[in-house]
């Protein structure tokens, strides 16, 4: 059976995936989502539980979850970079 040669359309992203999407503020989401990730990654390094940086965080485990699953709009982008303190990280912003 021959193959079909089909034509797929590709969008180049603008490298925020929340401005592609025409998502409300979507410089603070791309903002929130990086430090979260951020906050995982040092999660992670550091081999915590769930409750142990629910400890560190001074929030509940189920903040913590909701945290690491991406799920933010509980969270103000001053709050995260308090969580990056508080997990030992100094915070640095650049602006261009």
């Amino acid at each position: 059976m021959a193959k079909r040669e089909t034509d797929i359309q590709v969008t180049i992203g603008s490298g925020n995936v929340f401005a592609d999407l025409k998502l409300p503020r979507p410089e603070e989401a791309f903002a929130k989502a990086e430090i979260a990730r951020h906050i995982s990654d040092i999660i992670a390094k550091r081999g915590l539980t769930q409750i142990e940086a629910s400890e560190v965080l001074g929030i509940g485990q189920p903040k913590v979850s909701e945290l690491l699953r991406g799920r933010l709009s509980g969270f103000s982008t001053e709050r995260l970079l308090r969580f990056v303190t508080q997990l030992g990280r100094d915070v640095e912003i650049a602006i261009r």
